[in-house]
């Protein structure tokens, strides 16, 4: 239980209680203190870190590959995969400008897709949709051919089995670590309180405010709630199309003259791949044993180590013997649908979820959304 002290010195008189620090929580916390500087805002966190997929992500300032956004036409629909991507590169070019492009160590080196020798229809299929995608994308990128062929880099990359490349001109890295850090900072300053290690075990309306209970019994009575945390979503809500996904990383430790740099995707954006230096870090493959990785439990897995242990070796260095220095896990928020939720569940209750995998381009502007959201108690 909560004592005198910890009630009245750190959890009265507040006015919105986010749960999640990640980007969507944190940037929604930033955006409503700047707005309204009186507010007082608290957010928790269960972690040490917000280490559900925010400090756990590729670094990739992408809004799609040609196959994942072809993939996502036939299910979804051209007009909302073209909304969707719009909404991806205007959060990028806001994450940008809140963290700044050295903070963020932000490379515009460029992404590319590798199609291995057995693909030649799905690559035949981005090559004859190309033109059309980039006249598509060129309002909202602002850039002419943003998709093109890059065979002739292939042989200098070194891959193996990998017949075709396409280049997307309008992607780039970014250091993940020293985003968050950026952000907390920025919270930090305007006065945000962050709790870490206060894991919520549920939120209830009460009328005109509500009360969070935590796992320990601690009960914390705010006006408003915003639910960010993504990937545990259903821990906290019963909405029916937000699932926890969990995606497994690798790094390898420094390779000599490591032969290519970049973002690179593979397979519909389920595999992906990129320099840290000297190193590469190597993630995804959920697809192939989605219901085992239907899951917010951190941990690794069999298949999907052994898949990603031969990629490395067979696709992306063929020729070279590599030593993995790291593994790690992340839990996404995933649905049929890839549009972020962004709504009010009660009077005073508002959830941002469901990134779909696109935390790092997405999660500023859905932030905001929410803040908005907030500040004008539209349900």
């Amino acid at each position: 239980m909560m004592s005198y002290w910890e009630r009245a010195s750190f959890f009265s008189n507040i006015d919105v209680v986010i749960i999640g620090s990640g980007i969507v929580g944190l940037n929604a916390a930033i955006t409503l203190k700047e707005q309204q500087p009186e507010l007082k805002i608290v957010l928790l966190d269960r972690g040490v870190l917000p280490i559900g997929a925010s400090t756990r992500n590729a670094g990739f300032a992408c809004f799609g590959s040609m196959t994942e956004l072809l993939d996502d036409m036939e299910e979804q629909g051209e007009s909302e995969v073209l909304q969707l991507v719009e909404k991806r590169w205007k959060g990028l070019l806001r994450l940008r400008q809140r963290v700044g492009d050295l903070q963020l160590e932000f490379e515009p080196k460029g992404g590319f897709e590798i199609f291995k020798e057995d693909e030649s229809t799905r690559y035949q299929c981005c090559i004859d949709r190309m033109d059309w995608m980039n006249k598509q994308l060129a309002p909202i990128i602002q850039t002419h051919n943003i998709f093109s062929k890059a065979d002739h880099l292939i042989q200098k990359f070194q891959f193996g089995k990998v017949q075709h490349l396409i280049r997307n001109q309008a992607e780039g890295q970014i250091n993940t670590g020293k985003m968050m850090q950026r952000l907390l900072k920025l919270a930090q300053s305007l006065t945000i309180e962050i709790f870490n290690g206060f894991e919520v075990d549920r939120v209830e309306e009460q009328g005109t405010f509500v009360d969070i209970i935590s796992k320990d019994n601690w009960r914390i009575k705010t006006n408003k709630v915003l639910i960010a945390n993504n990937g545990f979503a259903r821990q906290l809500t019963d909405l029916p199309d937000v699932l926890p996904a969990r995606n497994q990383v690798l790094i390898t430790m420094p390779i000599d003259k490591l032969p290519f740099a970049g973002t690179f995707h593979y397979d519909r954006g389920y595999f992906y791949f990129r320099n840290v230096g000297k190193r590469i870090l190597l993630g995804g493959g959920r697809h192939l044993a989605k219901a085992a990785e239907q899951t917010d439990v951190f941990g690794t897995s069999l298949p999907i180590k052994t898949a990603l242990q031969n990629l490395l070796k067979e696709v992306i260095l063929p020729n070279q013997k590599t030593e993995i220095d790291m593994w790690w896990s992340g839990i996404l928020g995933v649905g049929q649908q890839k549009k972020p939720i962004v709504k009010f569940i009660s009077p005073n209750v508002l959830v941002a979820v469901r990134l779909g995998g696109m935390g790092v381009a997405i999660g500023s502007l859905v932030g905001e959304e929410a803040a908005g959201l907030l500040m004008s108690g539209v349900a």
